[in-house]
């Protein structure tokens, strides 16, 4: 983590984007820590909503361009991970993809979303919702706590 803090806005991008696809990472405590070192909320926010929002496109293009067997195999995805994403998506619809950077369920619901062919409209504009929503409160959270 202190490496990308040390990168200060490209760090959080890295981290951000990184975070965003089937790689174990948060970008929620390079955002904090930035914040608390005085870099711009609106800057930082939207920074790294952007490239949390860009690795989940990765993850939509993986899902829309390779099969289910594919997936599993490369990306390590359950079978199981693969059935709740898509479970969800039955049970909620489109309105799931709000909920793509919520752990360990997100990665594979917008695997999920390529998979079925989403469109990628619908995808972007939902998926980007939540994540700005995300970091808005993560952003508020840590400046109250500061």
């Amino acid at each position: 983590m202190d490496y990308f803090v040390s990168l200060g806005y490209p760090g959080l991008f890295i981290s951000a984007f990184l975070s965003a696809t089937l790689l174990p990472l948060s970008s929620e405590l390079v955002l904090s820590t930035l914040l608390i070192k005085g870099l711009s909320p609106s800057l930082l926010i939207t920074t790294a909503t952007v490239a949390n929002v860009l690795g989940s496109m990765l993850n939509y293009a993986l899902g829309y361009w390779a099969s289910s067997a594919v997936i599993k195999k490369w990306l390590r995805i359950s079978e199981s991970d693969i059935r709740k994403a898509e479970n969800r998506f039955k049970k909620y619809g489109l309105i799931s993809l709000c909920f793509a950077w919520l752990p360990i369920i997100g990665d594979p619901l917008t695997v999920m979303a390529g998979l079925i062919k989403i469109h990628l409209g619908w995808f972007v504009v939902l998926v980007t919702a939540g994540k700005l929503i995300r970091y808005i409160v993560i952003s508020q959270v840590a400046l109250s706590l500061n």
